[in-house]
C-alpha cells in the first residue's frame, strides 16, 4: 500500500476514534480486553464475534484495498470493505474502512448504513455525493481528490461519477462492521419478495412497471 493511501487511513481511524469518543450511543460498544480477533468460524451468536484464543500479526492485516477494484459492474461501481469479516483483528474496535471505485458516470446507488456514520475521503477523480434527511432534504456537493465528506448515521445516500475519469475514495466508519442496505437491491430483490401490491402503492405505478424492475435484479443464470 503506497504512503499516501496509509496516511489517508491513519487520518480516517484518528477520524472514527474521534466519532466513537464523542457519541458512545452512535459506535459499537466498548471492548472489555486489549483485543478480541474475531473467530469466524465460531456458531457462538453474540453481539459481534467470539475471540480466538491464538491470534497473529495476519488477523490485523489486510491489502485488498491498495488497488483500484473493477468497476465493470451493472452500477459502474465496486465496494470493498475493510472490516470485521476481512481483517479478524477489528472484533470490539469499532471501526473499520472500505474502498470505492467509480468507472467514468459510474454510481453507488442510494443505500444506508445502519450501524455507522461514514466519512469519504476522495483519493483520485471527482464525485456528486448527499444524503437525505428524515424530513427528505437532499444535503448535496461535488467534491474532488483530498476532499472529505461525511454521510450521517443510518441515512440514505449515495455517490455519482459524474466526470469523464475514473475516480476512488477510502470510507470510514465507526462500526466493525456498518451493515449496508441498498435500496433498490432491498425492495426488488427482497427473498421473499416484497408483494407487488405494496410496491405498486407505494410507488404508484403499476404491476406491470414492478415486475419489469423487478426481473432487472433477479440472479443471472
Amino acid at each position: 500500500m503506497g504512503s499516501g493511501v496509509m496516511e489517508v487511513v491513519v487520518l480516517l481511524g484518528s477520524v472514527v476514534m474521534m466519532l466513537c469518543c464523542c457519541s458512545r450511543v452512535s459506535a459499537d460498544p466498548d471492548m472489555l480486553q486489549d483485543v478480541c480477533v474475531a473467530d469466524l468460524t465460531s456458531g457462538v451468536k453474540v453481539n459481534g464475534f467470539a475471540c480466538k484464543s491464538n491470534f497473529t500479526a495476519e488477523d490485523f492485516f489486510f491489502a485488498g484495498i491498495a488497488k483500484p477494484g473493477a468497476t465493470n459492474t451493472s452500477t459502474g461501481s465496486l465496494v470493498t470493505g475493510a472490516n470485521v469479516e476481512k481483517i479478524p483483528g477489528l472484533n470490539t474496535l469499532g471501526v473499520s474502512l472500505s474502498r470505492i471505485d467509480y468507472a467514468p458516470g459510474g454510481l453507488n446507488p442510494p443505500h444506508t448504513h445502519p450501524r455507522a456514520t461514514e466519512v469519504v475521503f476522495v483519493l483520485y477523480g471527482e464525485l456528486d455525493v448527499g444524503f437525505i434527511t428524515t424530513s427528505n432534504t437532499l444535503i448535496s456537493k461535488f467534491i474532488k481528490a483530498g476532499e472529505v465528506f461525511v454521510f450521517p448515521k443510518a441515512l440514505v445516500h449515495f455517490q455519482k461519477n459524474n466526470g469523464e475519469q475514473p475516480a476512488a475514495v477510502i470510507s470510514a466508519f465507526n462500526s466493525q462492521l456498518p451493515g449496508t442496505q441498498s435500496i433498490a437491491a432491498t425492495l426488488f430483490a427482497a427473498k421473499p419478495a416484497v408483494p407487488d401490491n405494496v410496491l405498486t402503492k407505494a410507488f404508484h405505478v403499476g404491476t406491470k412497471e414492478i415486475e419489469k424492475i423487478k426481473s432487472r435484479f433477479a440472479p443471472k443464470n
